[in-house]
């Protein structure tokens, strides 16, 4: 079992930023290649990026790119997920996701393992 617990959301105006973290604990974390998904309100869950399990490899969902950015460090158990230049439709519940795999999946349901989500929320 993972125990994944994400925090760092709340309230910022467009254009500002936010950096979320996901704390790993349970097994070794750098077993697990990590997601980021978000939903919104009415809206299914999508998937924002993922990260590989040794961190050598990202991917960004193209409404995100050039302003998210994924990090882990696996001696942490964390990954993180900054937000630059964020726009009202960033919008969400932010969730992070673990799956037993060199690299993270599109799909949620490619996932073992969820955290609570933290709620982020952009004001225009």
């Amino acid at each position: 079992q993972v125990q994944l617990v994400e925090s760092g959301g709340g309230l910022v105006q467009a254009g500002g930023s936010l950096r979320l973290s996901c704390a790993a604990s349970g097994r070794t974390f750098s077993n697990y290649a990590m997601g980021w998904f978000r939903q919104a309100p009415g809206k299914e869950r999508e998937f924002v990026g993922g990260i590989s399990r040794r961190g050598s490899t990202t991917y960004y969902e193209d409404s995100v790119k050039g302003r998210f950015t994924i990090s882990r460090d696996n001696a942490k158990n964390t990954v993180y997920l900054q937000m630059n230049s964020l726009k009202p439709e960033d919008t969400a519940v932010y969730y992070c996701a673990a799956r037993t795999a060199e690299y993270y999946s599109v799909y949620h349901g490619g996932y073992e393992y969820w955290g609570q989500g933290t709620q982020v929320t952009v004001s225009s």
